[in-house]
């Protein structure tokens, strides 16, 4: 049996008392398994912080049903991805670390690598796009990274590989087995502050987050629905499953820009076939309307890329009766100020 973690003087509960069966491997185990998420889980503990699950009693009332908020945009960085990449990271060997790493990023995975790197005394390189909004640029500069800048996201990840022919070691923002065991954590805490979860729903970009969740939810609780969101614009996982297979968007268009994968993981692909028991696709105009409804109600502030599992759950309310106990994760809070007014007079 797995030792126990702690998060900040919180520790888990055991894996017998969740239900873990060392036995258990699903068709999907080969990516990765409830065991490498509870490994994920020890390894990560002294450097990130365990994010409440609290109820809200408005969307309670709204839904009809027993609605809880993942609270994962309080995590370091203000976003859940320093899970995935301090488990990668940690995991390099001595050489590796004498090298450096290099990552691709727009967004959050930019500030969660460029931090991770800080904490552990790493050289860090991040390669974004021209068009990365300044907030995101400035943030992960404050963490020591070097930043190169690319005329666009696709020309930045075509890149990586001239680095890593350098020596530095490549950390993929969501295809990668220990980034996605990483993120999976978040689906531990959940089990443990919500005991009788019967739904979760989470938002899709390369699927990371996504895979990672539904593997360590569904591996104990098989029983637990575990439903994907993406935004209209940057839907490359529900894409992808009407096709039967990963493909490419020729353009994202959504406002939900740490979304904007244009193609998700081909790793995080099986897991969504494996565990998910839906993707839903919502307009930017509903998420960013949700976004509003949790900054004015549940008095937190969010990415568009984060409200809309809100919208998700309007849609799928039929689903739920007044015995579910239904779960969003707030993946992510960080917006400009500047982006929120344009949402503002622009979107709604």
């Amino acid at each position: 049996m797995l030792s126990v973690s702690h998060y900040e003087g919180v520790s888990f509960a055991s894996g017998e008392a969740l239900g873990y069966q060392p036995e258990f491997q699903s068709s999907a185990g080969r990516i990765i398994s409830i065991s490498d998420v509870w490994r994920a889980a020890t390894r990560i503990a002294p450097y990130i912080k365990r994010t409440p699950t609290l109820v809200d009693t408005f969307l309670c009332e709204r839904l009809g049903t027993n609605v809880y908020l993942k609270h994962e945009l309080l995590q370091r960085t203000g976003a859940f991805k320093v899970r995935g990449a301090f488990n990668r990271m940690l995991q390099l060997s001595g050489d590796e670390r004498a090298r450096g790493v290099v990552a691709v990023s727009a967004g959050n995975h930019a500030q969660a690598v460029a931090y991770a790197a800080k904490v552990l005394g790493l050289r860090s390189v991040i390669l974004m796009p021209e068009n990365t909004p300044d907030n995101y640029v400035q943030k992960t500069l404050k963490h020591g990274a070097e930043v190169r800048f690319f005329p666009s996201l696709a020309w930045a990840f075509d890149s990586a590989s001239s680095f890593e022919s350098e020596g530095y070691t490549y950390i993929h923002p969501f295809d990668d087995r220990d980034v996605i065991a990483g993120q999976g954590t978040i689906g531990l805490e959940i089990l443990e502050d919500v005991p009788d979860v019967t739904d979760v729903i989470v938002s899709i970009g390369g699927g990371g987050l996504s895979g990672g969740v539904a593997c360590a939810i569904r591996s104990l609780r098989p029983d637990v629905n575990v439903w994907g969101v993406e935004t209209r614009g940057a839907h490359s996982m529900s894409a992808a499953l009407d096709a039967g297979e990963v493909v490419e968007l020729s353009e994202i268009t959504s406002i939900a820009r740490t979304l904007g994968a244009a193609r998700v993981g081909a790793l995080n692909f099986e897991l969504a076939k494996e565990y998910l028991s839906g993707v839903t696709v919502v307009d930017d105009t509903e998420a960013v309307a949700e976004m509003f409804c949790l900054l004015d109600k549940a008095k937190v502030l969010t990415e568009p890329a984060t409200s809309c599992t809100l919208a998700a759950a309007e849609r799928l309310r039929d689903n739920f009766g007044p015995d579910s106990h239904v779960v969003l994760i707030l993946c992510g809070g960080n917006i400009a100020l500047d982006d929120l007014f344009s949402y503002r007079k622009n979107v709604t």
